[in-house]
């Protein structure tokens, strides 16, 4: 495939930034940075149609398509129609996950069923948005900067927490992904992982005892906002040299 250049303002070529899951939370505020950073924006989502055509018709060039990623031919056709849309892709941001709230003890609350649910969208699905992005992140990829993905994974995939043992575990296993394909990848495409804790959105703002244990045991006294992890990806992109890095974003709640 001939990637096809598309002309900002200065005639530079504008790359393009494929997000999952970005019309809320941190995956828009993901792609919010990135479009004051220059790119062009796909945005995706699993059901928000209406946001998503909103939100790219209010940025340049921008795109939407709506996938379920637990279903791999969807995700194919994601990226398919992302690559048909813009011509190029630079950035991948595997955002979009979903979770199980299951106390660690209640092991047969557990089911097969919940940890392959879990393992299809968190792990299996960003495997293959991956694989099938390869080929036009490399073309893109040049001297004066290299293509880059970014896995959005949790803190609790680095340390003995979260909802439940399938959603952690899924987590640690994206971490580890992204480590053993920053090498596999390199230098042509960087793969990095970040791993917030708490993020203040509409869905955590009832989590009162997570708020709770963040002021009163991260050194940082609250939850992150989305902004707060755009920012990170933005630097991850950013820059042409850090790869295979899991970035923990929870206000040093990890210290403690």
């Amino acid at each position: 495939m001939n990637i096809k250049q598309i002309e900002n303002e200065n005639g530079n070529e504008k790359r393009v930034a494929l997000i999952t899951g970005s019309t809320s939370g941190i995956g828009l505020a993901i792609a919010e940075r990135l479009a004051a950073d220059g790119f062009t924006i796909a945005f995706h989502s699993k059901s928000s149609i209406v946001v998503g055509r909103t939100l790219a018709q209010s940025h340049p060039d921008a795109s939407y398509t709506q996938a379920d990623l637990a279903d791999q031919k969807q995700a194919r056709r994601l990226v398919a129609d992302v690559l048909s849309h813009h011509g190029r892709l630079d950035v991948l941001v595997n955002n979009a996950g979903i979770s199980a709230v299951i106390p660690h003890s209640a092991l047969k609350e557990a089911s097969a069923e919940i940890w392959r649910n879990l393992y299809e969208v968190n792990v299996i699905a960003p495997w293959t948005l991956i694989s099938e992005a390869e080929n036009a992140l490399r073309q893109s990829s040049c001297q004066e900067y290299s293509s880059c993905i970014i896995n959005i994974t949790s803190h609790a995939g680095v340390r003995p927490k979260g909802a439940s043992i399938p959603y952690s575990v899924t987590k640690a296993s994206l971490n580890h992904i992204t480590k053993l394909l920053a090498v596999s990848l390199a230098p042509s495409i960087r793969v990095n992982a970040i791993a917030p804790g708490l993020v203040d959105t509409p869905m955590s703002e009832n989590w009162t005892e997570a708020q709770k244990l963040w002021q009163e045991r991260s050194p940082m006294g609250r939850g992150a906002q989305p902004y707060e992890i755009a920012q990170i990806a933005s630097m991850l992109i950013a820059n042409s040299y850090v790869t295979g890095e899991i970035v923990i974003a929870d206000g040093g709640l990890n210290l403690t």
